[in-house]
């Protein structure tokens, strides 16, 4: 089941549960996800308080 098929079946889904019916069986053991996947992908090296100063004190009447 995918997101789309689920939110345009709610309404049957949660009439099919208040009857006590099971309506979509959940595994029991939930998919593992991978932490830090991305950690070498990009690093952000700019300044930004530094280099959008000026903007941000303005925008804030600093």
């Amino acid at each position: 089941m995918n997101l789309h098929d689920a939110k345009t079946l709610l309404s049957r889904y949660v009439e099919q549960a208040l009857d006590g019916d099971e309506v979509v069986p959940v595994s029991t053991t939930p998919r593992r996800r991978q932490l830090g996947f991305m950690r070498t992908k990009g690093i952000a090296t700019a300044d930004l308080k530094g280099d959008f100063a000026d903007d941000i004190n303005t925008m804030f009447g600093c």
